[in-house]
């Protein structure tokens, strides 16, 4: 077999590939000879079939099968002759195929690019800087309470945090636009759903009230058509609900799974549960800054292969969230190209940090990870267990622990500037992002 490689580009190559007609004669030989065993033809008794009648009848596409076969095998072993690691499957180019002659083929596929990382000092990374106070755990609790609240309707005037329901109709220039109506609305006021103005215009109203507001669509509003421009609201007011709060004892701490005594216990599993939010949400934060300080001082190509291979696991992602109801074939690939290309950029970035700086998953700090993930859960040491026991979930954790290693390695390197924020700020900074 003969066999010559051709860079292309920096992530493409094209192999050139020879194999000796004996050898393909001969495959093609055996096959026809098998095919004769076992193939049943009218006038033969089976197993009786002369080989050169098997040749006249599916010589061409025997022929075809092994060809192909044999493209597959020699390509296979000329990559590991080569010590090349491709990225994808090849596509095969037939450059010469006929009987008698050797089999020439030009086999074209991607490899991992060769990274030479930016100089990780240019990077900047803002690290959130807060903490739990009692009147965000007030105001956590508060918002428990409300998710199991019960409704009253009531007379009065409106005000914050009650439900109104609501028929309205929004006018630009004095025309109704799309979009701007609905109908037996619920509303929670002052939650920010609807646009700055809306919620605080109604404020004040009664149920059976008409009123009229005016208020201005923002700048980066997602429809472009509507953004910056004022408006015009029509609102009827047909039901003003106050909710009713539940008690703060044990049935309700129950609900979220607390078996607290008391309130004063209640506060603490849950302070404790949002400096595990806080924390997760610093280290999301961090490490996207990170992420994007990599892709900005690294110029890197990827394969498409691995790129393709990524928008069908975010298909197949988004089609289980959909219940499993959409077929993730039927939904659009360009919808999830760009994070697919970033998420792909990003392991490769990654695996170069572990390659260069020889990192490992430090087996103290995956203990660690493991024991607090099993702390959420009642039977903790069951946890414990379950991992220890379980070599492909406990490399999920290595894994883990390995990527917190290569954003320890890049901030130890770059401009970490710490930003004091509000609790609320700093989990919203931690939100993922696509």
């Amino acid at each position: 077999m003969q066999v010559s490689v051709e860079t292309t580009s920096n992530i493409e190559r094209r192999m050139t590939i020879g194999v000796p007609a004996q050898e393909i004669d001969q495959a093609v030989q055996k096959r026809l000879q098998e095919t004769a065993r076992t193939v049943r033809l009218n006038g033969f008794r089976p197993g009786k079939v002369p080989v050169s009648v098997v040749k006249r009848r599916f010589g061409d596409s025997i022929r075809q099968e092994v060809v192909g076969e044999v493209m597959r095998d020699s390509y296979i072993k000329a990559l590991q002759e080569q010590d090349i690691n491709p990225a994808g499957w090849p596509k095969f180019e037939p450059k010469v195929m006929e009987e008698g002659k050797d089999l020439e083929f030009i086999a074209t596929f991607e490899v991992l690019p060769e990274i030479e990382l930016g100089d990780l000092s240019a990077i900047s990374i803002e690290k959130p800087v807060s903490e739990v106070t009692d009147k965000d755990i007030d105001a956590m609790i508060d918002n428990l309470r409300r998710q199991q609240a019960t409704m009253k309707e009531v007379k009065r005037k409106c005000k914050n945090k009650d439900v109104v329901t609501i028929d309205f109709k929004g006018f630009i220039d004095g025309e109704a636009f799309e979009g701007g109506s609905a109908e037996g609305h619920r509303l929670t006021l002052g939650s920010g759903q609807m646009i700055p103005g809306f919620e605080k215009g109604i404020v004040g109203a009664k149920a059976g009230e008409e009123i009229e507001i005016e208020v201005t669509f923002p700048e980066d509003y997602h429809n472009e058509e509507l953004a910056g421009k004022p408006a015009k609201f029509q609102i009827t007011v047909h039901k003003v609900e106050e909710p009713q709060l539940p008690e703060l004892d044990a049935d309700f701490f129950q609900r979220f799974g607390i078996d607290a005594e008391d309130e004063a216990a209640f506060r603490e599993e849950v302070k404790k549960n949002m400096e595990r939010e806080l924390k997760q949400a610093v280290s999301n934060k961090v490490k996207n800054d990170v992420i994007n300080g990599l892709l900005d001082v690294t110029e890197l190509e990827v394969p498409a292969a691995l790129v393709d291979q990524e928008i069908d696991r975010l298909r197949q992602d988004a089609a289980q969230r959909f219940g499993g109801q959409v077929d993730f074939q039927q939904l659009p690939k360009e919808i999830f190209e760009e994070q697919a290309k970033r998420r792909v950029k990003t392991g490769l970035l990654f695996q170069e940090v572990v390659k260069k700086y020889d990192l490992k998953a430090d087996p103290a700090k995956v203990e660690e990870k493991i024991q607090e993930i099993a702390s959420t859960y009642e039977q903790p040491e069951e946890v414990v267990a379950y991992f220890n026991n379980n070599p492909d979930q406990k490399s999920q954790i290595e894994a883990a622990v390995l990527e917190d290693a290569v954003v320890e390695c890049v901030l130890a390197q770059a401009k970490v500037k710490e930003k004091k924020m509000k609790y609320e700020d700093a989990v919203k900074a931690g939100q993922p992002q696509r």
